[in-house]
Order: C-alpha cells, then sequence, then structure tokens
C-alpha cells in the first residue's frame, strides 16, 4: 500500500518553478516533527537537532517534476505548449491534463497536428512544435480569461497500485525523493536524533537543468555530510544495457553511486552500513556528472562531503513511472542507519 504521505505528495502538482502545492504538503507534514523553514525559490528542510556534536547531515530530494507550459494562446482558443524538463513529446500525446492558473486547475486534453502524408509514408516523430492543449475553450477571448502564457499543466491522474508491491505514478522524479529526505528525518527524530544534526530538503529546479534549489540549500545549510536521492534507470527493462549502466531491478535495493564527484568514504561509508543491516545494494558508476543535486551540493562551498543514493525506477520522464516499495523503505533505512554513523570527530578529508 502506498504511504499516505506518498501518496499525497504524489498528488500535488509541483512543476520546475510552480512547486508551492507540492511544497506545502511536505512542509506541513515536516511540521509534525522538527523546525521547518524555506527560501526565496520555493525549497523547504526541516532540522533535527544532533545529540552528540557530530557532523551535519543533509539529505536533499528535489520535489519539481517534469512538465508543459503555454507559451501562446491562439485567436481560436488553442494553446502551443514546449517542454519544462527533458522528455519524449509522445508521452504527452492524447493525454488528460491540468493546467495550473492563477484561479485553480483547469482541465484540458493534448492534441497533435495532423500530418499530411502520401499512402505509405511512415509517421514522422512528433515534435513539441506539433502538440497543443485543448481546454474547449470557444475563442481565444475564452481561453486568455482563463489561460496565461507561462502557466504550466502536468499530466492528470492519480497513482496505480500493481502487483508485488509495485506502483506508477507521474512525478515519482523525484517526489519520491523529498519524501525519504523527509522520513529520514523523521524517523531519526523518533529515534532520538543522530549524532549530528540531520536536515530533510526538498528542493526545487532540478528537472529545468541548474539545480538552483540544491546550490541555494547547500549554501544555506552548510552540510559537511550530504545524500542526495534520487531515481536511477531500472535497468530490468526491455533495451536496457546493463553493461553501460549497472544492473538495477525493481527489488534490488538502493543503487549506491561511484565516480569522480562521489566522496569515496561517504560510498564507503554506505555500502559498509547496508552490509551491517541486511539491505540489498547495486552499484552505479558515474564518469563525470551524476545529472543530480548531488552535482551542486558537492561543489558548494569549498566542498561537501556527498553520496548520491538512488531507487530503481522503470519509464522514466513519463506518466508512468513504475517503483517497487521495498526499495523505498530500503533507502530510507540505510540513510537513517547512516546517519548513525556520523561520530564526533569523523574526517572526510583527502
Amino acid at each position: 500500500m502506498i504511504p499516505p504521505l506518498l501518496e499525497r505528495l504524489l498528488n500535488a502538482p509541483g512543476p520546475s518553478g510552480q512547486e508551492e502545492l507540492a511544497a506545502q504538503v511536505w512542509r506541513d507534514a515536516a511540521r509534525e516533527f522538527g523546525e521547518v523553514s524555506s527560501d526565496v525559490l520555493g525549497s523547504s528542510w526541516v532540522r533535527v537537532p544532533g545529540n552528540a556534536g557530530g557532523p551535519l547531515l543533509a539529505i536533499v530530494g528535489h520535489i519539481d517534476e517534469i512538465s508543459v507550459v503555454v507559451t501562446h494562446i491562439a485567436d481560436d482558443g488553442i494553446l502551443a505548449i514546449r517542454q519544462l524538463g527533458g522528455f519524449d513529446p509522445r508521452t504527452v500525446v492524447a493525454q488528460r491534463i491540468e493546467l495550473l492558473t492563477r484561479d485553480g486547475r483547469v482541465p484540458g486534453v493534448v492534441g497533435a497536428r495532423k500530418q499530411k502524408r502520401k499512402r505509405g509514408d511512415d509517421p514522422r516523430p512528433y515534435e513539441f512544435e506539433d502538440l497543443f492543449i485543448d481546454i474547449g475553450a470557444k475563442d481565444g477571448e475564452e481561453a486568455r480569461s482563463l489561460v496565461r502564457p507561462g502557466d504550466t499543466a502536468i499530466i492528470a491522474g492519480s497513482p496505480l497500485e500493481l502487483r508485488n508491491n509495485r506502483f506508477a505514478s507521474r512525478s515519482l522524479d523525484n517526489r519520491i525523493g523529498s519524501y525519504v529526505a523527509l522520513e529520514v528525518a523523521r524517523r531519526v527524530a523518533a529515534a532520538g536524533g543522530a549524532p549530528g544534526e540531520v536536515a530533510g530538503a526538498a528542493v526545487v529546479q532540478e528537472e529545468v537543468g541548474d539545480f538552483a534549489g540544491s546550490r541555494t540549500i547547500a549554501f544555506e545549510l552548510e552540510p559537511a555530510v550530504a545524500i542526495a536521492v534520487d531515481v536511477t534507470h531500472a535497468t530490468d527493462v526491455r533495451g536496457a544495457d546493463p553493461e553501460d549502466e549497472g544492473e538495477h531491478k525493481l527489488g534490488g535495493g538502493p543503487a549506491l553511486m561511484r565516480g569522480p564527484s562521489m566522496h569515496p568514504r561517504i560510498f564507503d561509508l554506505l555500502y559498509e552500513t547496508a552490509e551491517a543491516e541486511g539491505i540489498p545494494v547495486t552499484v552505479e558508476v558515474s564518469r563525470g556528472h551524476t545529472n543530480t543535486d548531488a552535482d551542486a551540493v558537492y561543489l558548494s562551498r569549498v566542498g561537501v562531503a556527498t553520496g548520491l543514493v538512488s531507487i530503481p525506477l522503470r519509464y522514466m520522464h513519463t506518466p508512468v513511472e513504475t517503483v517497487q516499495l521495498d526499495d523505498v523503505e530500503n533507502v530510507i533505512r540505510l540513510i537513517v542507519a547512516f546517519a548513525q554513523r556520523l561520530e564526533p570527530g569523523i574526517s572526510f578529508a583527502r
């Protein structure tokens, strides 16, 4: 069964730059056990005091999701759209959507330009220039009374429970990371704290590529240690290449990143913790950037000892992203146990 808080987070819209509704769900839950703060970009964090003078640990998951944005409203009432974040335009064709406007949510559907082709010709791939939103407006005047350029839209639909403790939803990338960050902080607080302060963070604007939220959070918190939580491509799907991507199956446990930007001692400590706790893990290898919030956090100020823990996910950047709840629970357990190992005096100097 999907945890109720995670389901509320997934149902709340949070396109990059318009994360307020999802952030409010996160903050309301975090206030139940800790001190909650936010910044002008819209990122949120909750602090759990340490009990032994250990280093500050930040757990960072981004709360924004991919979406489309209205760029023009035509006189016939049709809305031109482009993407926010990187994804295949085929994933939104013929979908029901919800526009986020100043007066609330407006329903619509995504249509596609009719292709003229000769008999026997293959249809050409869709581009975003071919797609549009139809809200049923009779003309541009009516459409403009409801929608403005810059309004974003998400796919409509609730999470769907599947067999074997799996479920599908839009926005698992990476609403689930923000959920993990909050749940780790909650469990640390319930246990009476960890040696050092623990801060769970839900950051904004990861999907648009500049990691804005994680940059400002890391600057504000000045953590000694950080764990970014995100999703990674599950390789138990058709066309995956474990030799290139590693082998990360649903139910296979957290994926721990190794690579130039990831601190080797953090990786080792995460791996040792997983072994001690009986948590299955896989190893993911980066050859430079990780393309996650970790890329911004590890370079903050004079540098932060950073690790990346990911949840295997099928069908990334589609409305049917799929995970196994056992992996989510194991990521939480792993980071909670990791926090307890950050004793006073521990050093990550190299």
